[in-house]
């Protein structure tokens, strides 16, 4: 899960840049790149992502013994919350790599081949580090929810021209985590936010004037479909004691849910910055009105975190 902030970061900061911050003339008929300033930007990107992997693969691989190569099936673990986070974050980097060579000047369908496929390839190293060492393993599920992402947004972005169907998160502190004696996080947001799976929601968030087009509905007016698990302590089981201490016993359960939403990137304004902020959070769910499907009830909430 550390892998999502580490996108929304780079989504944020690239988005503090304009199209002119790569672009040599505002002469469109002879727009020239200016790779200076594209490979700086570049090198800043990769150096943050290489520092972040590597810093991931020290708290990850800390306590585990290095193994020869081999696979691992997770596709049962976390009720497949997992899966979504490969997803959204694959998503969110080709997004970033077609957007970087986009405002380069690079035309669109290399930026779609290389730009779009950014999530993809830099998934993949995870894999095979994954691979060396015990309790985890290449996953060939993984690879697939990362290969999916990349799709999902190069399939969008190749049709309509833009993305009709935007991915979103959401994130709330539970209970679990607090009844897990560290297991789920040592206690504090940060932490649970990296080992938390209960606390995650993943939404498809979608305007509908996108297929109605009335003019009595926003064009900022979004419906969202979501998906969450709960009750979960372990990865495929839950475990009943943790470091000597008893774990209370939770039922696991999967939720589906139907909600509002806002998509910032249809909000009209003329502010730069206000434009910059709006697209940095657009795949954020904010919370609002939801119904929840679960354990075969359909329960109200007023707001939905």
């Amino acid at each position: 899960m550390s892998r999502l902030l580490i996108v929304l970061l780079l989504f944020i900061n690239l988005n503090s840049f304009s199209k002119n911050n790569f672009i040599i003339s505002n002469d469109t008929s002879s727009n020239k790149i200016n790779k200076k300033k594209l490979y700086k930007f570049l090198a800043i990107e990769g150096a943050v992502l290489a520092g972040t992997i590597s810093y991931l693969r020290f708290q990850w691989y800390s306590d585990k013994q290095r193994v020869p190569f081999h696979f691992y099936n997770d596709f049962k673990g976390w009720l497949q919350i997992d899966k979504f986070g490969h997803f959204y974050a694959s998503y969110l980097e080709s997004l970033v790599g077609y957007k970087i060579l986009k405002k380069s000047n690079i035309n669109e369908n290399k930026a779609l081949l290389f730009g779009g496929s950014q999530g993809f390839i830099l998934e993949a190293p995870i894999e095979f580090f994954d691979a060396y060492y015990e309790g985890w393993g290449f996953s060939i599920s993984d690879v697939i929810a990362n290969a999916l992402g990349s799709t999902f947004f190069i399939v969008q972005q190749k049709v309509f021209d833009e993305q009709w169907i935007k991915p979103k998160l959401t994130f709330s502190r539970s209970i679990y985590a607090q009844n897990a004696n560290g297991y789920l996080g040592k206690n504090n947001f940060i932490s649970e936010l990296v080992y938390d799976y209960n606390g995650y929601t993943y939404w498809f968030s979608l305007t509908p004037n996108k297929f109605i087009k009335s003019e009595f509905i926003p064009n900022w007016l979004a419906l969202s479909v979501g998906y969450g698990a709960d009750g979960m302590i372990g990865e495929f089981d839950n475990l009943t004691k943790y470091n000597g201490v008893i774990i209370p016993e939770y039922k696991r359960h999967r939720q589906f849910y139907l909600s509002l939403d806002i998509d910032f990137s249809k909000i009209h304004t003329n502010s730069k910055f206000l434009k910059r902020v709006f697209n940095s959070i657009s795949y954020i769910k904010l919370p609002f009105p939801t119904l929840e499907i679960s354990n075969n009830r359909i329960k109200g909430y007023w707001i939905h975190y």
